[in-house]
């Protein structure tokens, strides 16, 4: 049965079939391979209870929050109070990009948003200054990674929803590991800015400009803090955060800025609406295929292998690393994530990792995956605006890649830097 599902899963993905109908399809073949033709009555019941679940609200709140915050003109906000703080050094835009990504990973909790809101304003501005166009698609797409790891996640929501860790503690443990993120790119882009001469700004920014800019700042930087301080002192779960953020959301963009009307929200609603039902239906189809694997019990023949290769908890995370880093680059990040998700948390739990540090682990790994080709989703969106061909940013977004490994590895290794919030905070022993 195993191989007989792996065969039909990797025939799916190879005729370009989309990855949502490919795990629905092949889920409802291992249901047919069992032979009883009662189970074929859990697929409508296994596919409504992928997705039933109250914390899974939340997701599509923090997406409609963040399209709202965007629309009000935002993102160009963040980016002048970015460009503010590191304009001054060499390579100064693509360093704002960076810092630009940390801030809007506050608001959208996405990578492909953080994408194409940041990178339609600074490749265009990078290029023209005199940075390389693939550099510049390429830091743009790096960055962007930091968007599903520092709070709100819609990566983490998930992962807490069908593996029943505290979410608000995902969200503490996501800051430093994100932080982290973006001080190993920033090294990297100091020394290829370096080495190529990129620009130099004028001159460092006086502390008037810098409160000017995070004056005009200050509010979108205020919803993270909204967010988090409100679950975690207990005014509301995560799900009703993600809508009190969207109602501030509204009230900063209608109220504030000034610049979104009643009629401007049906498009976000629709914006909101699609790229929900896309998720949701993988989540869906996904609980189909995970139900089947688990009955076939592959869990337990994953766990019983990787223990006959080793009973060492680091190298078999080692291994697990090598597995994500390779799933993620075939595979949609959700689907993985669930699919993958209750077949390797409680191997790694037994092992004595922490629940929180390898939900990390795996957010962090999976991640990796929307800037490594083929598939990845923030490579696309960067090619699309910067108009330069996927071989080309491949090859200039290597040395990103490898660094940000480099920064999973060391929160891998170095449990402290992912628990070091979520203990403070009484979310881990």
């Amino acid at each position: 049965m195993t191989s007989y599902i792996a065969i039909l899963f990797v025939i799916f993905l190879m005729v370009g079939m989309p990855i949502g109908f490919v795990l629905g399809i092949t889920g409802l073949f291992g249901m047919m391979k069992t032979g009883i033709p009662s189970v074929l009555h859990l697929v409508p019941q296994r596919y409504f209870a992928g997705v039933d679940m109250f914390t899974l609200m939340a997701m599509p709140f923090f997406i409609l929050a963040g399209e709202i915050m965007n629309k009000s003109g935002i993102t160009s906000r963040l980016v002048k109070f970015s460009n503010v703080l590191v304009g001054h050094l060499q390579g100064g835009l693509a360093h704002a990009n960076i810092v630009a990504s940390v801030f809007f990973a506050g608001i959208t909790g996405a990578a492909v948003s953080d994408t194409a809101a940041i990178g339609t304003m600074l490749i265009p501005a990078m290029v023209e200054e005199g940075y390389d166009k693939d550099f510049s698609a390429a830091v743009t797409a790096a960055s962007s990674i930091i968007g599903p790891t520092i709070p709100p996640s819609n990566i983490m929501v998930i992962y807490g929803a069908f593996m029943q860790v505290s979410i608000a503690g995902l969200f503490l443990a996501g800051f430093i590991p994100g932080l982290l993120i973006a001080a190993v790119e920033m090294i990297l882009t100091a020394r290829i800015a370096k080495k190529r001469g990129y620009p130099v700004g004028t001159r460092r920014a006086t502390i008037k400009e810098v409160w000017i800019a995070f004056k005009e700042a200050a509010v979108a930087l205020i919803m993270p803090v909204i967010i988090l301080g409100g679950i975690l002192s207990g005014l509301f779960t995560p799900t009703e955060a993600a809508s009190v953020a969207v109602a501030y959301a509204f009230i900063i963009g209608r109220f504030v800025y000034k610049n979104i009307t009643i009629r401007d929200m049906w498009p976000l609603f629709i914006k909101m609406a699609h790229t929900t039902g896309v998720v949701f239906l993988v989540i869906a189809t996904a609980t189909i295929l995970g139900w089947v694997l688990t009955m076939e019990q592959i869990p337990e023949k994953v766990a019983t292998l990787m223990l006959s290769i080793s009973t060492n908890k680091w190298i078999i995370i080692s291994m697990i690393l090598v597995l994500l880093l390779f799933i993620g680059m075939v595979m949609d990040i959700t689907a993985a994530l669930i699919i993958l998700g209750p077949i390797l948390h409680p191997l790694a739990v037994s092992l004595g990792f922490h629940p929180i540090h390898f939900a990390i682990i795996m957010v962090l790994s999976l991640n990796i995956a929307l800037m490594t080709p083929p598939v990845g989703a923030c490579l696309f969106v960067a090619c699309g605006i910067s108009k330069i061909t996927l071989e080309q940013l491949s090859k200039e977004i290597f040395p990103f890649i490898l660094v940000v490994y480099i920064a999973v590895l060391m929160v891998t290794f170095i449990p402290g830097i992912t628990l070091l919030l979520p203990k403070l905070f009484g979310f881990a022993n």
